[in-house]
C-alpha cells in the first residue's frame, strides 16, 4: 500500500501531445510534438474521453483535490507540491479536499462511494466548471475507468495535428487522454486549438 500511495503522490500533470509556444501565444499548441509523446502519432495507446471537471484523489486514507498555485501566490495550508512548471511558474499539487472550493459538491458525489478505491477521479456536476458535461448530479468518475471512445469514433480518430483539431471541434468532449500499455499518458484538449472560423 505504501508504494501505491507514493505513486499517487508522485502523479504529475499529463503532458499535452503538442508543444506550446510560450514566447508567442501559449494558449494554443504548435505542430511540434511534445518530446516523449511521439508514440501517440505512431498509433500506440488507447484513447479515452477526457472529462471536464476537477481532479480528486483518494490515497487510501484521505481525499485530496488537485490545486494549481500561481507564481507569487501563497499556497494554501497543507498543500503538497508535486510539480513546478518552469514555463508558467505555477506549482501543481494536492490540498485536502475539505478545504477546497469544491468540497460541498465533492461531499454530494462522495455519498455514492461507500468503499472507494485509491486512485484519481474526476468530479463533475451542475456546480463544477459550468457543467460542460451536462450531468444532473455531482459524480466522481474514476480516471482508470474513463469511458473509452466507442469503436466508430476510435476507428475514425485521427493521429495528426489537423485531423485532431478538426475532430475535437466536431465533438462535445473536452479532450482525449491516450494511455500507453507501459503507463505513459498524453492529452489533448479542444481548447488547445483556436476555434475554427
Amino acid at each position: 500500500m505504501a508504494f501505491f500511495r507514493a505513486s499517487l503522490w508522485a502523479m504529475r500533470k499529463i503532458p499535452t501531445l503538442f508543444a506550446r509556444d510560450f514566447d508567442h501565444d501559449p494558449r494554443y499548441v504548435t505542430r511540434d510534438v511534445t518530446p516523449g509523446c511521439e508514440w501517440v502519432l505512431k498509433g500506440e495507446g488507447v484513447p479515452t474521453r477526457k472529462y471536464d471537471g476537477t481532479c480528486i484523489m483518494f490515497d487510501g486514507e484521505q481525499w485530496w483535490a488537485r490545486r494549481e498555485v500561481k507564481k507569487d501566490k501563497t499556497p494554501p495550508p497543507r498543500f503538497v507540491e508535486v510539480e513546478h512548471d518552469e514555463e508558467t511558474g505555477k506549482a501543481v499539487g494536492w490540498e485536502p479536499v475539505e478545504q477546497s472550493a469544491f468540497y460541498r459538491w465533492f461531499a454530494d458525489a462522495r455519498g455514492e462511494w461507500a468503499y472507494p478505491q485509491p486512485g484519481t477521479y474526476e468530479l463533475i456536476g451542475p456546480k463544477i466548471n459550468g457543467n460542460p458535461e451536462g450531468a444532473q448530479l455531482h459524480l466522481l468518475i474514476r480516471h482508470d475507468r474513463a469511458e473509452h471512445l466507442d469503436e466508430l469514433q476510435l476507428d475514425d480518430l485521427p493521429r495528426d495535428f489537423d485531423g485532431l483539431a478538426a475532430w475535437l471541434h466536431a465533438h462535445r468532449y473536452e479532450g482525449i487522454v491516450w494511455h500507453h500499455p507501459d503507463g505513459r499518458m498524453a492529452k489533448l484538449k479542444k481548447r488547445d486549438f483556436p476555434s475554427p472560423s
